[in-house]
Protein backbone atom coordinates (compact mmCIF):
# COMPACT_ATOMS: atom_id res chain seq x y z
CA UNK A 1 0.00 0.00 0.00
CA UNK A 2 2.77 2.41 1.11
CA UNK A 3 4.84 1.54 -2.34
CA UNK A 4 1.19 2.69 -4.65
CA UNK A 5 0.92 5.42 -2.80
CA UNK A 6 4.54 6.72 -3.61
CA UNK A 7 3.83 5.42 -6.97
CA UNK A 8 0.77 8.34 -7.14
CA UNK A 9 2.35 10.57 -5.40
CA UNK A 10 5.28 10.91 -7.79
CA UNK A 11 2.98 10.57 -10.44
CA UNK A 12 1.14 14.04 -9.72
CA UNK A 13 4.66 15.54 -8.92
CA UNK A 14 5.76 14.10 -12.11
CA UNK A 15 2.92 15.80 -13.41
CA UNK A 16 2.53 19.32 -12.08
CA UNK A 17 5.75 19.87 -13.11
CA UNK A 18 5.08 18.90 -16.96
CA UNK A 19 1.74 20.69 -16.86
CA UNK A 20 3.02 23.76 -15.91
CA UNK A 21 5.51 24.40 -18.75
CA UNK A 22 3.83 23.01 -21.61
CA UNK A 23 1.25 25.22 -20.57
CA UNK A 24 3.03 28.29 -20.84
CA UNK A 25 4.68 27.50 -23.85
CA UNK A 26 1.55 26.95 -25.62
CA UNK A 27 -0.63 29.03 -24.03
CA UNK A 28 1.72 32.41 -25.69
CA UNK A 29 0.84 30.57 -28.76
CA UNK A 30 -2.95 32.08 -29.03
CA UNK A 31 -2.65 35.13 -26.51
CA UNK A 32 -1.50 37.49 -28.97
CA UNK A 33 -3.74 36.65 -31.49
CA UNK A 34 -6.84 38.99 -29.96
CA UNK A 35 -4.54 41.90 -29.41
CA UNK A 36 -2.85 42.37 -33.11
CA UNK A 37 -4.77 45.53 -33.58
CA UNK A 38 -3.46 46.94 -29.83
CA UNK A 39 0.18 46.31 -31.42
CA UNK A 40 -0.62 47.62 -34.46
CA UNK A 41 -1.83 50.98 -33.10
CA UNK A 42 0.74 51.49 -30.20
CA UNK A 43 3.66 50.64 -32.50
CA UNK A 44 2.88 52.07 -35.71
CA UNK A 45 2.51 48.71 -37.37
CA UNK A 46 1.55 46.53 -40.66
CA UNK A 47 -0.72 43.50 -39.82
CA UNK A 48 2.34 41.50 -41.93
CA UNK A 49 4.37 42.68 -39.44
CA UNK A 50 2.56 41.71 -36.41
CA UNK A 51 1.69 38.56 -37.59
CA UNK A 52 5.54 37.71 -37.23
CA UNK A 53 5.21 37.83 -33.41
CA UNK A 54 2.63 34.22 -34.36
CA UNK A 55 4.30 32.82 -37.56
CA UNK A 56 8.03 33.65 -36.06
CA UNK A 57 6.83 32.04 -32.60
CA UNK A 58 5.99 29.18 -34.54
CA UNK A 59 8.62 29.04 -37.00
CA UNK A 60 10.78 28.84 -34.05
CA UNK A 61 9.86 25.86 -32.13
CA UNK A 62 9.41 23.96 -34.87
CA UNK A 63 12.78 24.41 -35.91
CA UNK A 64 14.83 23.80 -32.74
CA UNK A 65 12.24 20.37 -31.88
CA UNK A 66 14.77 18.13 -33.95
CA UNK A 67 17.83 18.99 -30.86
CA UNK A 68 15.20 17.59 -28.19
CA UNK A 69 16.26 14.38 -28.71
CA UNK A 70 19.92 14.74 -28.87
CA UNK A 71 20.83 17.28 -25.84
CA UNK A 72 17.81 14.90 -23.98
CA UNK A 73 20.07 12.07 -24.44
CA UNK A 74 23.17 14.22 -23.52
CA UNK A 75 22.25 16.72 -20.60
CA UNK A 76 18.88 14.66 -19.20
CA UNK A 77 15.35 15.60 -20.35
CA UNK A 78 15.56 16.75 -16.51
CA UNK A 79 18.09 19.87 -17.02
CA UNK A 80 17.08 20.24 -20.68
CA UNK A 81 13.64 21.29 -19.28
CA UNK A 82 15.03 23.47 -16.26
CA UNK A 83 16.91 25.16 -19.34
CA UNK A 84 14.37 25.68 -21.56
CA UNK A 85 11.83 26.72 -18.72
CA UNK A 86 14.57 29.71 -17.73
CA UNK A 87 15.36 31.14 -21.17
CA UNK A 88 11.17 30.94 -22.25
CA UNK A 89 11.32 33.32 -18.51
CA UNK A 90 13.71 35.62 -19.58
CA UNK A 91 12.60 36.31 -23.20
CA UNK A 92 9.18 36.82 -21.41
CA UNK A 93 10.28 39.72 -19.55
CA UNK A 94 12.44 41.03 -22.13
CA UNK A 95 9.59 41.47 -24.51
CA UNK A 96 7.52 43.68 -21.70
CA UNK A 97 10.63 46.40 -22.49
CA UNK A 98 10.26 46.13 -25.95
CA UNK A 99 11.08 49.40 -27.42
CA UNK A 100 9.45 48.54 -31.32
CA UNK A 101 7.39 46.09 -33.21
CA UNK A 102 11.21 44.58 -34.76
CA UNK A 103 12.61 44.57 -31.10
CA UNK A 104 9.32 42.38 -29.99
CA UNK A 105 9.06 40.20 -33.05
CA UNK A 106 12.54 38.95 -32.03
CA UNK A 107 12.05 38.62 -28.67
CA UNK A 108 9.22 36.47 -29.56
CA UNK A 109 10.92 34.38 -31.41
CA UNK A 110 13.73 33.54 -29.15
CA UNK A 111 11.06 32.66 -26.73
CA UNK A 112 9.87 31.00 -29.17
CA UNK A 113 13.30 28.75 -29.25
CA UNK A 114 12.91 28.03 -25.85
CA UNK A 115 9.33 27.12 -26.20
CA UNK A 116 9.76 24.77 -29.06
CA UNK A 117 12.22 22.85 -26.69
CA UNK A 118 9.65 22.47 -23.74
CA UNK A 119 7.19 20.85 -26.19
CA UNK A 120 8.96 18.00 -26.95
CA UNK A 121 10.93 17.60 -23.76
CA UNK A 122 7.51 17.40 -21.62
CA UNK A 123 5.90 14.47 -23.69
CA UNK A 124 9.03 12.34 -24.01
CA UNK A 125 8.91 12.61 -20.05
CA UNK A 126 5.75 11.02 -19.52
CA UNK A 127 7.20 8.17 -22.02
CA UNK A 128 10.37 8.04 -19.86
CA UNK A 129 8.96 8.72 -16.79
CA UNK A 130 5.70 7.09 -16.04
CA UNK A 131 4.99 3.61 -16.16
CA UNK A 132 3.21 2.36 -19.12
CA UNK A 133 -0.28 1.75 -17.78
CA UNK A 134 -0.29 5.29 -16.55
CA UNK A 135 0.86 6.83 -20.12
CA UNK A 136 -2.60 7.56 -21.36
CA UNK A 137 -3.92 9.07 -18.22
CA UNK A 138 -0.57 11.44 -18.17
CA UNK A 139 -1.19 12.36 -22.24
CA UNK A 140 -4.23 12.84 -21.49
CA UNK A 141 -3.90 15.42 -18.97
CA UNK A 142 -0.75 16.35 -21.21
CA UNK A 143 -2.81 16.73 -23.96
CA UNK A 144 -5.20 19.35 -21.46
CA UNK A 145 -2.41 21.68 -21.40
CA UNK A 146 -1.59 21.08 -24.70
CA UNK A 147 -5.45 21.92 -26.42
CA UNK A 148 -6.51 23.83 -23.46
CA UNK A 149 -3.88 26.34 -23.90
CA UNK A 150 -4.19 27.28 -27.35
CA UNK A 151 -8.18 27.39 -26.65
CA UNK A 152 -8.27 29.23 -23.63
CA UNK A 153 -5.31 31.81 -25.30
CA UNK A 154 -7.62 34.12 -27.13
CA UNK A 155 -10.17 34.43 -23.97
CA UNK A 156 -7.25 35.22 -21.43
CA UNK A 157 -5.98 37.67 -24.24
CA UNK A 158 -9.00 39.45 -24.79
CA UNK A 159 -8.89 39.93 -21.04
CA UNK A 160 -5.53 40.94 -20.25
CA UNK A 161 -5.47 43.46 -22.46
CA UNK A 162 -8.76 44.46 -22.76
CA UNK A 163 -7.75 45.96 -18.95
CA UNK A 164 -4.31 45.49 -18.41
CA UNK A 165 -2.74 45.96 -21.91
CA UNK A 166 -0.58 44.54 -24.01
CA UNK A 167 2.42 44.10 -21.86
CA UNK A 168 0.45 41.50 -19.49
CA UNK A 169 0.64 38.78 -21.99
CA UNK A 170 3.96 38.36 -21.73
CA UNK A 171 4.25 39.70 -17.59
CA UNK A 172 1.94 36.47 -16.77
CA UNK A 173 4.80 34.05 -17.56
CA UNK A 174 7.08 35.36 -15.19
CA UNK A 175 5.17 33.76 -12.15
CA UNK A 176 4.04 30.59 -14.33
CA UNK A 177 7.79 30.09 -15.35
CA UNK A 178 9.79 30.48 -12.00
CA UNK A 179 7.13 28.42 -9.93
CA UNK A 180 7.78 25.68 -12.79
CA UNK A 181 11.57 26.28 -12.54
CA UNK A 182 11.61 25.16 -8.73
CA UNK A 183 8.50 22.42 -9.32
CA UNK A 184 10.86 20.52 -11.76
CA UNK A 185 13.86 21.06 -9.94
CA UNK A 186 12.37 19.57 -7.06
CA UNK A 187 9.79 16.72 -8.55
CA UNK A 188 11.30 15.45 -11.41
CA UNK A 189 13.94 11.89 -11.82
CA UNK A 190 17.46 12.76 -13.27
CA UNK A 191 17.81 9.96 -16.01
CA UNK A 192 20.31 9.98 -18.64
CA UNK A 193 20.74 7.63 -21.10
CA UNK A 194 24.40 5.79 -20.79
CA UNK A 195 27.18 5.43 -23.24
CA UNK A 196 29.11 7.43 -25.50
CA UNK A 197 28.30 11.12 -25.89
CA UNK A 198 27.34 11.45 -29.15
CA UNK A 199 28.46 14.28 -32.01
CA UNK A 200 26.20 17.30 -32.50
CA UNK A 201 25.28 16.66 -36.35
CA UNK A 202 25.66 20.83 -36.84
CA UNK A 203 25.34 20.09 -41.18
CA UNK A 204 21.72 18.85 -40.27
CA UNK A 205 20.93 21.07 -37.99
CA UNK A 206 21.73 23.96 -40.12
CA UNK A 207 19.56 22.51 -43.02
CA UNK A 208 16.54 21.41 -40.67
CA UNK A 209 16.22 25.29 -39.77
CA UNK A 210 17.17 26.79 -43.26
CA UNK A 211 14.39 24.31 -44.90
CA UNK A 212 11.59 24.88 -42.12
CA UNK A 213 12.23 28.81 -42.02
CA UNK A 214 12.51 29.11 -46.16
CA UNK A 215 9.49 27.03 -46.39
CA UNK A 216 7.33 29.15 -43.94
CA UNK A 217 8.47 32.49 -45.46
CA UNK A 218 7.62 31.29 -49.04
CA UNK A 219 3.78 30.11 -47.79
CA UNK A 220 3.45 33.25 -45.33
CA UNK A 221 4.97 36.24 -47.89
CA UNK A 222 3.54 34.14 -51.12
CA UNK A 223 0.24 36.24 -51.31
CA UNK A 224 1.90 39.95 -51.15
CA UNK A 225 4.99 38.82 -53.46
CA UNK A 226 3.12 36.46 -55.49
CA UNK A 227 2.55 33.50 -56.01
CA UNK A 228 4.40 32.69 -59.15
CA UNK A 229 7.20 35.30 -58.21
CA UNK A 230 10.78 34.65 -58.27
CA UNK A 231 11.50 35.13 -54.44
CA UNK A 232 8.84 33.14 -53.82
CA UNK A 233 9.74 29.66 -56.05
CA UNK A 234 13.28 30.88 -54.88
CA UNK A 235 12.54 30.35 -51.57
CA UNK A 236 10.30 26.88 -51.62
CA UNK A 237 12.80 25.49 -54.19
CA UNK A 238 16.07 25.76 -51.71
CA UNK A 239 13.60 24.91 -48.83
CA UNK A 240 12.35 22.15 -50.40
CA UNK A 241 16.20 20.88 -51.37
CA UNK A 242 17.42 21.63 -47.76
CA UNK A 243 14.88 19.59 -46.23
CA UNK A 244 15.84 16.70 -48.56
CA UNK A 245 19.08 17.06 -47.89
CA UNK A 246 18.70 16.82 -44.05
CA UNK A 247 16.15 13.72 -44.48
CA UNK A 248 18.57 11.69 -46.49
CA UNK A 249 21.61 12.64 -44.21
CA UNK A 250 19.61 11.82 -41.21
CA UNK A 251 18.94 8.54 -42.23
CA UNK A 252 22.49 7.66 -43.34
CA UNK A 253 24.27 8.79 -40.38
CA UNK A 254 24.97 6.34 -37.34
CA UNK A 255 24.21 8.95 -34.98
CA UNK A 256 21.32 11.13 -36.74
CA UNK A 257 20.48 14.83 -34.70
CA UNK A 258 16.84 13.53 -35.62
CA UNK A 259 16.03 9.64 -35.41
CA UNK A 260 13.96 9.47 -38.76
CA UNK A 261 13.70 5.73 -38.10
CA UNK A 262 10.94 6.22 -36.32
CA UNK A 263 8.76 6.89 -39.06
CA UNK A 264 8.79 2.83 -39.86
CA UNK A 265 6.01 2.50 -37.68
CA UNK A 266 2.98 3.15 -39.48
CA UNK A 267 0.96 3.35 -36.63
CA UNK A 268 3.70 6.73 -35.65
CA UNK A 269 3.27 7.96 -39.81
CA UNK A 270 -0.65 7.69 -39.82
CA UNK A 271 -0.85 9.16 -35.87
CA UNK A 272 1.37 12.04 -36.79
CA UNK A 273 -0.70 12.74 -40.35
CA UNK A 274 -3.69 12.97 -38.50
CA UNK A 275 -2.05 14.88 -35.56
CA UNK A 276 -1.43 17.74 -38.45
CA UNK A 277 -5.12 17.68 -39.52
CA UNK A 278 -6.12 18.40 -35.86
CA UNK A 279 -3.81 20.94 -35.90
CA UNK A 280 -4.85 22.81 -38.53
CA UNK A 281 -8.48 22.57 -37.51
CA UNK A 282 -7.42 23.71 -34.32
CA UNK A 283 -5.20 27.19 -35.64
CA UNK A 284 -7.92 27.36 -38.51
CA UNK A 285 -10.82 28.44 -35.40
CA UNK A 286 -8.40 30.58 -33.69
CA UNK A 287 -7.50 32.31 -36.10
CA UNK A 288 -10.40 33.15 -38.22
CA UNK A 289 -12.81 33.37 -35.14
CA UNK A 290 -10.74 36.13 -33.79
CA UNK A 291 -10.76 38.17 -37.15
CA UNK A 292 -14.65 37.57 -37.86
CA UNK A 293 -15.58 39.05 -34.66
CA UNK A 294 -13.59 42.00 -34.63
CA UNK A 295 -12.88 42.88 -38.15
CA UNK A 296 -15.82 42.37 -38.97
CA UNK A 297 -18.66 42.40 -36.36
CA UNK A 298 -16.07 45.20 -34.51
CA UNK A 299 -16.61 42.98 -31.44
CA UNK A 300 -14.31 44.08 -28.42
CA UNK A 301 -10.96 41.67 -27.36
CA UNK A 302 -13.00 41.69 -24.17
CA UNK A 303 -16.27 40.11 -26.15
CA UNK A 304 -14.30 37.89 -28.16
CA UNK A 305 -12.48 36.62 -25.09
CA UNK A 306 -16.01 35.40 -23.75
CA UNK A 307 -17.64 34.59 -27.21
CA UNK A 308 -14.30 31.54 -27.24
CA UNK A 309 -14.84 30.71 -23.61
CA UNK A 310 -17.58 28.15 -23.50
CA UNK A 311 -14.96 26.26 -25.90
CA UNK A 312 -11.91 26.24 -23.75
CA UNK A 313 -14.11 24.88 -20.88
CA UNK A 314 -15.58 21.87 -22.66
CA UNK A 315 -11.81 21.32 -23.67
CA UNK A 316 -10.65 21.30 -19.89
CA UNK A 317 -13.55 18.86 -19.17
CA UNK A 318 -13.35 16.63 -21.97
CA UNK A 319 -10.03 15.84 -21.65
CA UNK A 320 -9.35 14.01 -18.38
CA UNK A 321 -12.61 12.03 -19.53
CA UNK A 322 -10.75 10.68 -22.75
CA UNK A 323 -8.22 9.72 -20.84
CA UNK A 324 -10.41 7.38 -18.59
CA UNK A 325 -12.31 6.21 -21.98
CA UNK A 326 -8.68 5.57 -23.74
CA UNK A 327 -8.13 2.66 -21.59
CA UNK A 328 -11.63 1.10 -21.71
CA UNK A 329 -12.16 1.18 -25.30
CA UNK A 330 -9.30 2.17 -27.17
CA UNK A 331 -7.64 4.79 -29.58
CA UNK A 332 -10.34 4.12 -32.81
CA UNK A 333 -13.83 5.22 -31.53
CA UNK A 334 -12.58 8.28 -29.72
CA UNK A 335 -10.34 9.48 -33.13
CA UNK A 336 -12.70 8.66 -35.29
CA UNK A 337 -15.83 10.34 -33.21
CA UNK A 338 -13.49 13.53 -32.49
CA UNK A 339 -12.49 14.04 -36.09
CA UNK A 340 -15.98 13.20 -37.56
CA UNK A 341 -17.31 15.95 -34.87
CA UNK A 342 -14.81 18.31 -35.76
CA UNK A 343 -15.60 17.96 -39.62
CA UNK A 344 -19.29 18.85 -39.28
CA UNK A 345 -18.74 21.84 -36.73
CA UNK A 346 -16.29 23.40 -39.54
CA UNK A 347 -18.40 22.22 -41.82
CA UNK A 348 -21.06 24.95 -40.29
CA UNK A 349 -18.21 27.37 -39.50
CA UNK A 350 -18.20 27.56 -43.37
CA UNK A 351 -21.82 28.89 -43.68
CA UNK A 352 -21.69 31.73 -41.24
CA UNK A 353 -23.13 34.88 -42.21
CA UNK A 354 -22.63 38.61 -40.83
CA UNK A 355 -25.43 38.53 -38.90
CA UNK A 356 -24.10 35.32 -36.85
CA UNK A 357 -24.61 35.37 -33.05
CA UNK A 358 -22.36 34.92 -30.48
CA UNK A 359 -24.14 32.27 -29.28
CA UNK A 360 -24.57 30.33 -32.54
CA UNK A 361 -20.35 30.96 -32.93
CA UNK A 362 -19.94 29.91 -29.20
CA UNK A 363 -21.45 26.79 -29.41
CA UNK A 364 -19.94 25.72 -32.60
CA UNK A 365 -16.63 26.30 -31.17
CA UNK A 366 -17.40 24.24 -28.22
CA UNK A 367 -18.47 21.37 -30.49
CA UNK A 368 -15.06 21.91 -32.36
CA UNK A 369 -13.29 21.87 -29.16
CA UNK A 370 -15.09 18.35 -27.83
CA UNK A 371 -13.75 16.99 -31.41
CA UNK A 372 -10.90 17.85 -31.05
CA UNK A 373 -9.59 17.14 -27.03
CA UNK A 374 -11.67 13.37 -28.01
CA UNK A 375 -9.11 12.97 -31.28
CA UNK A 376 -5.81 15.14 -29.92
CA UNK A 377 -4.61 12.48 -26.91
CA UNK A 378 -5.57 9.05 -28.16
CA UNK A 379 -3.61 10.22 -31.81
CA UNK A 380 -0.64 11.66 -30.13
CA UNK A 381 -0.58 8.29 -27.24
CA UNK A 382 -1.36 5.54 -30.49
CA UNK A 383 1.87 7.00 -32.35
CA UNK A 384 4.11 7.44 -29.59
CA UNK A 385 3.01 4.21 -27.71
CA UNK A 386 4.39 2.08 -30.87
CA UNK A 387 8.03 3.94 -30.12
CA UNK A 388 10.71 1.88 -27.92
CA UNK A 389 11.13 3.84 -25.18
CA UNK A 390 14.87 4.39 -26.06
CA UNK A 391 13.92 6.82 -29.23
CA UNK A 392 10.81 8.51 -27.32
CA UNK A 393 12.64 11.58 -27.46
CA UNK A 394 13.44 11.44 -31.11
CA UNK A 395 9.79 10.60 -31.54
CA UNK A 396 8.53 13.88 -29.79
CA UNK A 397 11.30 15.83 -31.58
CA UNK A 398 9.60 14.77 -34.58
CA UNK A 399 5.98 14.59 -33.85
CA UNK A 400 6.34 18.63 -32.66
CA UNK A 401 8.30 20.07 -35.57
CA UNK A 402 5.91 18.69 -37.48
CA UNK A 403 3.28 19.90 -35.95
CA UNK A 404 4.30 23.45 -34.94
CA UNK A 405 5.57 24.11 -38.56
CA UNK A 406 2.21 22.85 -39.59
CA UNK A 407 0.69 25.13 -37.31
CA UNK A 408 2.82 27.92 -38.22
CA UNK A 409 2.14 27.20 -42.28
CA UNK A 410 -1.12 26.75 -41.33
CA UNK A 411 -1.63 30.43 -40.09
CA UNK A 412 0.16 31.59 -43.25
CA UNK A 413 -1.83 29.68 -45.81
CA UNK A 414 -5.14 30.24 -44.04
CA UNK A 415 -4.25 34.44 -43.66
CA UNK A 416 -3.05 34.61 -47.64
CA UNK A 417 -6.15 32.66 -48.73
CA UNK A 418 -8.33 34.76 -46.26
CA UNK A 419 -7.08 38.12 -47.61
CA UNK A 420 -7.10 37.19 -51.52
CA UNK A 421 -10.52 35.70 -51.37
CA UNK A 422 -12.10 38.39 -49.37
CA UNK A 423 -10.55 41.13 -52.16
CA UNK A 424 -11.95 38.82 -54.41
CA UNK A 425 -15.60 38.63 -53.44
CA UNK A 426 -15.04 42.36 -52.54
CA UNK A 427 -14.56 43.06 -56.40
CA UNK A 428 -17.26 40.33 -57.30
CA UNK A 429 -19.68 42.29 -54.79
CA UNK A 430 -18.92 45.86 -56.13
CA UNK A 431 -19.08 45.20 -59.62
CA UNK A 432 -15.20 45.06 -60.31
CA UNK A 433 -14.62 48.99 -58.21
CA UNK A 434 -11.54 49.22 -56.68
CA UNK A 435 -13.04 50.83 -54.21
CA UNK A 436 -15.84 49.33 -51.55
CA UNK A 437 -18.07 50.37 -49.12
CA UNK A 438 -17.64 49.23 -45.49
CA UNK A 439 -21.28 46.91 -45.71
CA UNK A 440 -19.37 44.94 -48.78
CA UNK A 441 -15.85 44.76 -47.53
CA UNK A 442 -17.65 43.17 -44.38
CA UNK A 443 -19.45 40.86 -46.58
CA UNK A 444 -16.76 39.99 -48.55
CA UNK A 445 -14.14 39.50 -45.87
CA UNK A 446 -17.21 36.90 -44.44
CA UNK A 447 -17.40 34.85 -47.53
CA UNK A 448 -13.56 34.90 -47.56
CA UNK A 449 -14.00 33.17 -44.04
CA UNK A 450 -16.57 30.89 -45.11
CA UNK A 451 -13.86 29.72 -48.18
CA UNK A 452 -11.21 28.89 -45.58
CA UNK A 453 -13.24 27.33 -42.94
CA UNK A 454 -14.64 25.01 -46.41
CA UNK A 455 -10.68 24.07 -46.67
CA UNK A 456 -10.32 23.28 -43.37
CA UNK A 457 -13.64 21.15 -43.79
CA UNK A 458 -11.89 19.02 -46.69
CA UNK A 459 -8.48 18.70 -44.94
CA UNK A 460 -10.78 17.07 -42.12
CA UNK A 461 -12.18 14.72 -44.20
CA UNK A 462 -9.17 13.68 -45.24
CA UNK A 463 -8.56 12.29 -41.91
CA UNK A 464 -11.56 9.80 -41.88
CA UNK A 465 -9.86 6.81 -43.57
CA UNK A 466 -6.82 7.36 -42.13
CA UNK A 467 -8.18 6.71 -39.00
CA UNK A 468 -9.37 3.07 -40.19
CA UNK A 469 -5.80 2.87 -41.36
CA UNK A 470 -4.19 3.62 -37.73
CA UNK A 471 -6.50 1.07 -36.53
CA UNK A 472 -4.75 -1.56 -38.66
CA UNK A 473 -1.63 -0.37 -37.79
CA UNK A 474 0.97 -2.16 -34.89
CA UNK A 475 1.38 -0.52 -31.61
CA UNK A 476 4.65 -3.31 -31.45
CA UNK A 477 7.75 -1.34 -31.14
CA UNK A 478 9.55 -4.36 -31.82
CA UNK A 479 10.04 -3.53 -35.49
CA UNK A 480 11.58 -0.25 -34.69
CA UNK A 481 14.02 -1.29 -32.22
CA UNK A 482 14.83 -4.28 -34.82
CA UNK A 483 14.97 -1.47 -37.87
CA UNK A 484 17.50 0.96 -35.52
CA UNK A 485 19.95 -1.93 -35.05
CA UNK A 486 19.99 -2.84 -38.74
CA UNK A 487 20.28 1.03 -39.31
CA UNK A 488 23.55 0.67 -37.01
CA UNK A 489 25.19 -2.44 -38.76
CA UNK A 490 24.81 -0.93 -42.06
CA UNK A 491 26.44 2.20 -40.44
CA UNK A 492 29.59 0.40 -39.32
CA UNK A 493 30.03 -2.23 -42.01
Amino acid sequence: MNNQTARNSSFWLIILAIFFGNFMAILSTTTINVAFPVFMKDFHAEIGTVQWMITGYLLATGVIAPVVGYFGDKWSYKYLYVFALSGFTLFSGLSMIAWSIHSLVIFRILQGVFGGLIIPTTMTMIYQFIEKEKQAFAMSLWSLSSMLAPALGPTLGGWLTGYFGWKSLFMINLPIGIVAIAVALKCLPFQRNAGETKSFDLPGFVTVILSSAFIILAFNKGNSWGWASYKTLALLIIGAIALIYFVRRELSLKEPLLNLQVFRQNRFTYSLIINCIITVALYSGTFLIPVFLQDIQQSTPLTTALVLLPSSIAMAVMSPVVGKLYSRIGPFWLILGGILLLVASTWELSHITVAATHVQLAWLMALRNVGIALAFMPVTNAGMSSVPKQITGHASSVTNWVRQATGALSIAVFSSLLASRALTHQKELSGGASAAGALIKAQGMTMGVQDVFLIATVIGIVAIPLTFLLRTGTAKPQAAVLNVAAVKREANS
